[in-house]
Protein backbone atom coordinates (compact mmCIF):
# COMPACT_ATOMS: atom_id res chain seq x y z
CA UNK A 1 0.00 0.00 0.00
CA UNK A 2 0.97 3.59 -0.96
CA UNK A 3 2.08 5.69 2.32
CA UNK A 4 0.02 8.85 2.31
CA UNK A 5 1.88 10.66 4.62
CA UNK A 6 4.70 10.82 2.32
CA UNK A 7 2.52 11.84 -0.48
CA UNK A 8 1.49 15.29 -2.22
CA UNK A 9 -1.62 15.88 -4.29
CA UNK A 10 -2.70 18.74 -6.25
CA UNK A 11 -6.50 18.75 -6.46
CA UNK A 12 -8.59 21.29 -8.91
CA UNK A 13 -12.04 22.00 -8.41
CA UNK A 14 -10.82 21.77 -4.30
CA UNK A 15 -13.37 24.96 -3.34
CA UNK A 16 -16.26 22.30 -3.33
CA UNK A 17 -18.16 19.37 -3.77
CA UNK A 18 -15.98 16.36 -4.77
CA UNK A 19 -12.72 18.04 -4.47
CA UNK A 20 -12.82 19.77 -1.05
CA UNK A 21 -14.03 16.21 0.06
CA UNK A 22 -11.08 14.46 -1.65
CA UNK A 23 -8.44 17.11 -0.53
CA UNK A 24 -10.21 16.77 3.16
CA UNK A 25 -9.47 12.85 3.21
CA UNK A 26 -5.76 12.74 1.76
CA UNK A 27 -5.17 15.95 4.49
CA UNK A 28 -6.93 13.69 7.11
CA UNK A 29 -4.77 11.11 6.18
CA UNK A 30 -1.36 12.57 6.18
CA UNK A 31 -1.13 14.13 2.74
CA UNK A 32 0.36 17.37 1.96
CA UNK A 33 -2.59 19.08 -0.65
CA UNK A 34 -2.89 21.82 -2.62
CA UNK A 35 -6.69 22.88 -3.62
CA UNK A 36 -6.69 25.19 -7.20
CA UNK A 37 -10.00 26.68 -8.06
CA UNK A 38 -11.40 30.06 -9.04
CA UNK A 39 -12.98 30.79 -5.60
CA UNK A 40 -10.25 32.02 -3.12
CA UNK A 41 -12.75 31.97 -0.67
CA UNK A 42 -14.05 28.91 -1.07
CA UNK A 43 -10.70 26.95 -0.98
CA UNK A 44 -9.40 29.05 2.10
CA UNK A 45 -12.18 27.03 4.04
CA UNK A 46 -11.29 23.96 2.77
CA UNK A 47 -7.80 24.57 4.03
CA UNK A 48 -8.63 25.58 7.62
CA UNK A 49 -9.81 22.04 8.15
CA UNK A 50 -5.93 21.35 7.75
CA UNK A 51 -3.97 24.13 8.17
CA UNK A 52 -1.10 22.67 7.64
CA UNK A 53 -1.66 20.22 5.17
CA UNK A 54 -4.05 22.09 2.85
CA UNK A 55 -2.87 25.11 0.79
CA UNK A 56 -4.69 27.70 -1.62
CA UNK A 57 -3.44 28.11 -5.22
CA UNK A 58 -6.10 30.16 -7.08
CA UNK A 59 -6.61 29.31 -11.21
CA UNK A 60 -8.49 28.45 -13.52
CA UNK A 61 -7.20 25.64 -14.80
CA UNK A 62 -8.96 25.82 -18.00
CA UNK A 63 -6.87 28.88 -19.72
CA UNK A 64 -3.39 27.51 -19.96
CA UNK A 65 -1.52 30.10 -18.77
CA UNK A 66 -2.79 29.73 -14.95
CA UNK A 67 -2.87 25.87 -15.11
CA UNK A 68 0.80 25.80 -15.97
CA UNK A 69 1.30 29.02 -13.13
CA UNK A 70 -0.63 26.65 -11.12
CA UNK A 71 1.78 23.31 -11.35
CA UNK A 72 4.73 25.43 -11.41
CA UNK A 73 3.52 26.74 -7.40
CA UNK A 74 1.79 24.03 -6.29
CA UNK A 75 5.42 22.38 -7.26
CA UNK A 76 7.22 24.60 -5.41
CA UNK A 77 5.08 24.46 -2.24
CA UNK A 78 5.22 20.33 -2.10
CA UNK A 79 8.11 20.09 -3.71
CA UNK A 80 6.68 17.76 -6.36
CA UNK A 81 3.42 16.32 -7.30
CA UNK A 82 2.77 12.37 -6.54
CA UNK A 83 -1.01 12.79 -7.07
CA UNK A 84 -3.22 15.13 -9.49
CA UNK A 85 -6.79 14.77 -9.35
CA UNK A 86 -8.57 17.03 -12.05
CA UNK A 87 -12.05 17.54 -10.51
CA UNK A 88 -13.29 21.09 -11.80
CA UNK A 89 -16.27 20.59 -13.57
CA UNK A 90 -19.24 23.12 -14.55
CA UNK A 91 -22.47 22.54 -16.07
CA UNK A 92 -25.64 24.96 -17.17
CA UNK A 93 -29.28 24.80 -16.84
CA UNK A 94 -30.37 25.48 -20.49
CA UNK A 95 -27.89 21.82 -21.86
CA UNK A 96 -30.24 20.59 -24.29
CA UNK A 97 -29.26 21.16 -28.20
CA UNK A 98 -32.44 24.17 -28.74
CA UNK A 99 -31.73 25.96 -25.78
CA UNK A 100 -27.73 25.14 -25.14
CA UNK A 101 -25.68 28.70 -25.76
CA UNK A 102 -22.67 28.32 -27.51
CA UNK A 103 -20.48 30.02 -25.36
CA UNK A 104 -21.69 27.85 -22.40
CA UNK A 105 -20.49 25.01 -24.73
CA UNK A 106 -17.37 26.17 -24.95
CA UNK A 107 -17.24 26.99 -21.48
CA UNK A 108 -17.96 23.22 -20.05
CA UNK A 109 -15.12 22.21 -22.76
CA UNK A 110 -12.92 24.85 -21.76
CA UNK A 111 -13.81 24.04 -17.71
CA UNK A 112 -13.84 20.12 -17.79
CA UNK A 113 -12.18 18.86 -20.93
CA UNK A 114 -9.39 21.01 -22.14
CA UNK A 115 -8.72 22.02 -17.55
CA UNK A 116 -7.56 18.44 -17.32
CA UNK A 117 -5.21 18.18 -20.51
CA UNK A 118 -3.75 21.64 -19.12
CA UNK A 119 -2.91 20.06 -15.68
CA UNK A 120 -1.75 16.65 -16.86
CA UNK A 121 0.77 18.11 -19.68
CA UNK A 122 1.76 20.37 -16.94
CA UNK A 123 2.06 17.62 -14.57
CA UNK A 124 3.14 14.58 -16.79
CA UNK A 125 6.90 16.07 -17.12
CA UNK A 126 7.99 15.81 -13.06
CA UNK A 127 6.14 12.17 -12.95
CA UNK A 128 7.83 10.68 -16.22
CA UNK A 129 11.00 11.84 -14.34
CA UNK A 130 10.78 9.96 -11.16
CA UNK A 131 8.70 7.08 -13.18
CA UNK A 132 6.05 7.21 -10.57
CA UNK A 133 3.14 9.47 -9.99
CA UNK A 134 -0.90 8.93 -9.52
CA UNK A 135 -3.59 11.00 -11.75
CA UNK A 136 -7.39 10.53 -11.31
CA UNK A 137 -10.18 11.96 -13.68
CA UNK A 138 -13.23 12.74 -11.82
CA UNK A 139 -15.31 12.32 -15.47
CA UNK A 140 -19.04 11.19 -14.73
CA UNK A 141 -21.63 8.46 -15.22
CA UNK A 142 -22.40 10.95 -18.85
CA UNK A 143 -18.87 10.27 -19.88
CA UNK A 144 -19.97 6.57 -20.21
CA UNK A 145 -23.55 7.25 -21.90
CA UNK A 146 -25.31 10.20 -23.39
CA UNK A 147 -28.34 10.92 -21.20
CA UNK A 148 -30.86 14.02 -21.05
CA UNK A 149 -29.53 14.07 -17.44
CA UNK A 150 -26.08 15.70 -18.05
CA UNK A 151 -27.12 17.36 -21.31
CA UNK A 152 -25.12 18.14 -24.59
CA UNK A 153 -22.26 20.07 -23.58
CA UNK A 154 -21.53 18.08 -20.41
CA UNK A 155 -21.68 14.87 -21.88
CA UNK A 156 -19.14 15.81 -24.68
CA UNK A 157 -16.74 17.15 -21.94
CA UNK A 158 -16.73 14.55 -19.86
CA UNK A 159 -16.87 11.73 -22.81
CA UNK A 160 -13.82 13.69 -23.66
CA UNK A 161 -12.52 13.78 -19.89
CA UNK A 162 -13.03 9.77 -20.68
CA UNK A 163 -10.72 9.60 -23.75
CA UNK A 164 -8.56 11.57 -22.23
CA UNK A 165 -7.51 9.19 -19.58
CA UNK A 166 -7.68 6.02 -21.18
CA UNK A 167 -5.27 7.42 -24.11
CA UNK A 168 -2.61 9.20 -21.53
CA UNK A 169 -2.69 6.00 -18.73
CA UNK A 170 -1.86 3.47 -22.13
CA UNK A 171 0.55 6.34 -23.14
CA UNK A 172 2.39 6.04 -19.76
CA UNK A 173 1.43 2.46 -18.23
CA UNK A 174 5.14 1.32 -18.45
CA UNK A 175 6.51 4.38 -17.13
CA UNK A 176 5.95 4.07 -13.79
CA UNK A 177 2.31 6.10 -14.03
CA UNK A 178 -0.87 5.07 -13.37
CA UNK A 179 -3.64 7.16 -14.66
CA UNK A 180 -7.60 6.19 -13.38
CA UNK A 181 -11.07 7.77 -14.44
CA UNK A 182 -13.67 7.73 -12.07
CA UNK A 183 -17.33 8.13 -13.16
CA UNK A 184 -19.47 9.18 -10.52
CA UNK A 185 -23.69 9.12 -10.65
CA UNK A 186 -25.49 11.49 -9.14
CA UNK A 187 -23.51 12.96 -6.26
CA UNK A 188 -24.96 15.86 -3.46
CA UNK A 189 -22.88 19.03 -4.80
CA UNK A 190 -23.11 22.30 -5.61
CA UNK A 191 -23.30 21.55 -9.34
CA UNK A 192 -26.90 20.50 -8.81
CA UNK A 193 -28.26 23.87 -8.36
CA UNK A 194 -28.08 23.83 -12.30
CA UNK A 195 -29.92 21.61 -13.18
CA UNK A 196 -33.28 22.45 -15.26
CA UNK A 197 -35.25 21.56 -12.42
CA UNK A 198 -34.83 22.22 -8.35
CA UNK A 199 -33.38 19.00 -7.01
CA UNK A 200 -35.63 18.06 -3.77
CA UNK A 201 -34.57 17.08 -0.04
CA UNK A 202 -35.48 13.62 -0.74
CA UNK A 203 -33.69 12.86 -3.71
CA UNK A 204 -30.52 14.64 -2.42
CA UNK A 205 -30.42 12.06 0.38
CA UNK A 206 -30.62 9.16 -1.31
CA UNK A 207 -27.64 10.10 -4.11
CA UNK A 208 -23.97 9.81 -3.47
CA UNK A 209 -21.95 12.01 -1.56
CA UNK A 210 -18.93 13.60 -2.20
CA UNK A 211 -17.29 11.80 0.84
CA UNK A 212 -18.44 8.65 -0.89
CA UNK A 213 -15.81 9.67 -4.18
CA UNK A 214 -13.76 10.94 -2.09
CA UNK A 215 -13.83 7.20 -0.41
CA UNK A 216 -12.97 5.58 -3.95
CA UNK A 217 -10.22 7.73 -4.73
CA UNK A 218 -8.60 6.84 -1.25
CA UNK A 219 -8.84 3.14 -2.72
CA UNK A 220 -7.02 3.90 -5.81
CA UNK A 221 -4.65 5.92 -4.00
CA UNK A 222 -4.11 3.20 -1.65
CA UNK A 223 -3.16 0.61 -4.33
CA UNK A 224 0.67 -0.27 -4.17
CA UNK A 225 2.25 0.75 -7.44
CA UNK A 226 2.11 -2.33 -9.60
CA UNK A 227 -1.78 -2.10 -9.50
CA UNK A 228 -3.61 0.50 -11.64
CA UNK A 229 -7.11 0.86 -12.07
CA UNK A 230 -8.11 2.44 -15.80
CA UNK A 231 -11.84 2.94 -14.81
CA UNK A 232 -14.42 2.94 -11.72
CA UNK A 233 -17.84 4.01 -11.77
CA UNK A 234 -19.76 4.68 -8.17
CA UNK A 235 -23.10 5.43 -8.21
CA UNK A 236 -26.25 5.39 -5.89
CA UNK A 237 -28.10 2.19 -5.30
CA UNK A 238 -31.46 3.59 -7.11
CA UNK A 239 -30.00 5.04 -10.24
CA UNK A 240 -30.49 2.97 -13.12
CA UNK A 241 -26.95 2.15 -15.65
CA UNK A 242 -29.33 2.16 -18.56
Amino acid sequence: MMNIEEKTAVITGGGSGIGAAIATELARQGASVVVAGRNLEKLEAVCQQYPDRIFAIAADVGNRDEATNLIKQATEKLGHIDILVNSAGTNVPNRMMHNLDPADWDKMMQVNATGAFNCIRETLPQMRERRDGLIINISSISGLRAAALGGVGYNASKFAVSGLGMSVGDEVREEGIRVTNIYPGEVDTPILVKRPSPVSDEHRAIILKPEDVAAAVLMVVNLPPRARVPELTIMPTVQSFV
